[in-house]
């Protein structure tokens, strides 16, 4: 099974990935050129901002909660207004924000990282109720951030170890007990990048530099795999009318101009199974 390409312009770093239900259209980001990306009737849209931006929520049909590496703020899509809302490692110039999404509960999980990958200089936060808690520390590139559609558990990884954990979650959505290993992905040397759930419980996780999109079962079970045309898959999203539509993000940073010519574009599957639809954002 294969993608073919849905978005043309490369993205140095493409990354997180959002179909608003209520607008019927997908978001994106290209962090490193600090641009926000879309389309709409099929034509390119393009806001850029001062800082990077990575990951989103949507809040109502023309409000996004916007991650950056300062914080979290609510961005109109029509005005281009943006309200700050809370810092997150704001006095910390040497972090940026990367993987995010919204939970079944209203809140808001965001990974950060060190802007050169550093050792343990990134942490996991949750967004709820206007507060912003951290999860997790001690994580170099946070990454597949994502939540079973029962709201039991949410799974993430810090790309390095190569393990995507499982963290069981409470009645609001709060980590309970320990997490734990749910895909170990170093036998195949293969680097957990961004993921999503489907309705059926089954993870779907962008592995960078394999050119696919991996697809488990609820037990982490190996299934299928979707293949994408460039070589650093970094993040899926489902969207389209019946959200049965792969979305798949990429990136051209580090790879030679003369090399990989669909790198950084954005691809798209059909699938005959479907997503979830992204979970509001109550700020």
């Amino acid at each position: 099974m294969s993608a073919e390409v849905f978005d043309k312009r490369s993205c140095t770093l493409g990354e997180g990935p959002l179909w608003h239900p209520l607008r019927k259209q997908l978001f994106w980001f290209d962090i490193l050129g600090k641009k926000l990306l879309s389309q709409q009737d099929g034509r390119p849209l393009e806001w850029r901002f001062r800082d990077h931006v990575s990951a989103a929520g949507w809040i109502s049909e023309d409000e996004l909660l916007l991650a950056s590496e300062t914080g979290l703020s609510r961005f109109n899509l029509n005005s281009g207004e943006r309200q700050h809302l809370v810092d997150m490692e704001a006095d910390n110039p040497k972090t940026r924000s990367n993987d995010g999404r919204a939970d079944p509960y209203g809140g808001f999980w965001i990974g950060t990282m060190g802007f050169q990958a550093e050792p343990g200089a990134g942490a996991i936060y949750r967004y709820y109720q206007g507060k912003l808690t951290r999860l997790f520390d001690d994580i170099t590139i946070s990454n597949a951030i994502c939540f079973a559609p029962d709201g039991t558990c949410a799974y993430f990884t810090d790309t390095v170890t190569k393990f995507i954990m499982k963290q069981p979650l409470d009645s609001e959505g709060w980590p309970l007990g320990m997490h734990e290993v749910f895909i170990d992905l170093n036998a195949g040397n293969l680097n957990p990048d961004g993921a999503v759930v489907d309705a059926e419980g089954r993870l779907w996780n962008a592995q960078w530099g394999a050119s696919r999109v991996a697809c488990y079962g609820p037990d982490g079970a190996f299934l299928r795999a979707v293949e994408v045309g460039a070589t650093q898959s970094s993040c899926p999203a489902f969207g389209g009318a019946d959200l049965n539509q792969l979305f798949v993000t990429t990136a051209a940073e580090g790879l030679p101009a003369d090399s990989d010519p669909l790198k950084g574009q954005v691809f798209v599957s059909k699938l005959d199974i479907a997503g979830q639809p992204e979970h509001q954002v109550r700020v």
